[in-house]
């Protein structure tokens, strides 16, 4: 995957992008390729499966959703 900063565009395969049919698609494959996001993702399961998430009310309270 190639970012380009400075002109805002970024580069697809060919075959995702022909495949793709909607925006979102696009944008699930570009998040498919963040490894970091992707190892943080399977941390915060393992956390949650292990319990050791946190309750949603507790963090809408913390971050003054409510």
């Amino acid at each position: 995957m190639n970012v380009k900063e400075d002109t805002g565009s970024v580069s697809f395969p060919l075959s995702v992008f022909e495949t793709a049919e909607t925006k979102e698609e696009l944008e699930d494959w570009l998040l498919s390729q963040d490894h970091e996001l992707i190892n943080r993702l399977r941390k915060a399961r393992h956390d949650d499966i292990q319990g050791k998430g946190s309750d949603w009310n507790s963090i809408k309270k913390d971050l003054c959703i409510e």
